[in-house]
């Protein structure tokens, strides 16, 4: 795919702009589009920074289904939209449901990219996962709801894709960071704060990661790849790295290494194989090292050390 791709002029749809992902979505999105985002906006100051940046903010629960508000003529739509809590019943409503229900409501649109992850695979070890791998429930032992939650939502796309003939893609998130946040940024906090980080029994915790440019940058070609039935494909970084790698690189930046706790009850490997991404899209171009203090220096540049 070119590297020049890029959206102008169109009209797009991103749920859950408070998210740590899709809120750089939408930003860099109305640069040159007209975006709108959906979220319940329990935070008016997000709003108005969101609004001051050229979306246009709709206060909406989608599990609700009432869309009597929401225009219905979007080029294209990006739901991030995510609701984790331990309440099954309520999980599967707002991932699941509210995912066929913006569906229909979208129907006339171009391409629908539904943000899923690859907390959706059963674990793997070290070895890296693909899309034709087991599903399973990974996340338990931290998120009782929520690889089953994202697991049924991918099912309800994937109807949806082929009764609504929706061109869409179904997009495998691993390990979001950049300069709006993420897991690492969390462990950087902890690591601040002097408390210990679980890392699994089975080590090195080795995952691939993609920053928020490189997750930007790619979403012209994620909708390109759309299709009935769904196309599903891992969306991740090519660099794997470790929680203990990318804790200790933090560590050297801010003088503050890492205290690890060796556990079962934490999440194992989750190493993605992006073969298929890469013939779909653009190449990342963020380096996780350079991500990594970019992010630091955007959010926190006292804690990094002089030089």
């Amino acid at each position: 795919m070119s590297q020049e791709s890029h959206l102008e002029g169109v009209k797009i749809l991103v749920t859950g702009p408070t998210g740590q992902v899709a809120d750089p979505v939408a930003r860099a999105l109305a640069v040159d589009n007209e975006v709108w985002g959906t979220a319940r906006f329990g935070d008016a100051d997000k709003r108005k920074s969101l609004e001051a940046d050229g979306v246009r903010c709709l206060a909406l629960d989608l599990a609700d289904g009432d869309f009597s508000e929401l225009p219905d003529d979007f080029d294209y739509v990006l739901n991030f939209a995510v609701v984790k809590t331990d309440d099954f019943d309520h999980d599967l409503r707002c991932n699941g449901e509210s995912a066929g229900l913006l569906m229909s409501h979208c129907r006339r649109t171009k391409a629908f990219l539904h943000c899923s992850t690859t907390g959706v695979y059963e674990p793997k070890g070290h070895d890296a996962l693909t899309e034709e791998d087991p599903l399973g429930d990974n996340h338990r032992v931290i998120m009782p709801t929520y690889s089953l939650a994202k697991i049924s939502a991918e099912v309800v796309v994937r109807f949806s894709a082929r009764h609504f003939e929706i061109p869409t893609v179904i997009a495998r998130l691993n390990v979001p960071y950049g300069n709006n946040g993420g897991w690492p940024y969390m462990h950087l906090q902890m690591m601040k704060s002097g408390a210990p980080i679980p890392v699994h029994q089975d080590a090195p915790s080795l995952y691939t990661p993609i920053h928020e440019r490189d997750i930007v940058a790619m979403i012209p070609d994620l909708l390109a790849a759309a299709s009935i039935p769904a196309n599903v494909v891992n969306w991740c970084g090519q660099q794997d790295v470790s929680i203990e790698e990318w804790c200790r690189y933090m560590g050297e930046l801010t003088g503050t290494p890492p205290v690890f706790d060796m556990t079962e009850h934490t999440l194992e490997s989750v190493r993605t194989d992006g073969k298929k991404l890469r013939g779909l899209a653009r190449a990342p171009q963020v380096d996780w090292r350079d991500g990594l203090r970019e992010m630091i220096e955007s959010r926190n540049p006292e804690w990094l050390l002089e030089g």
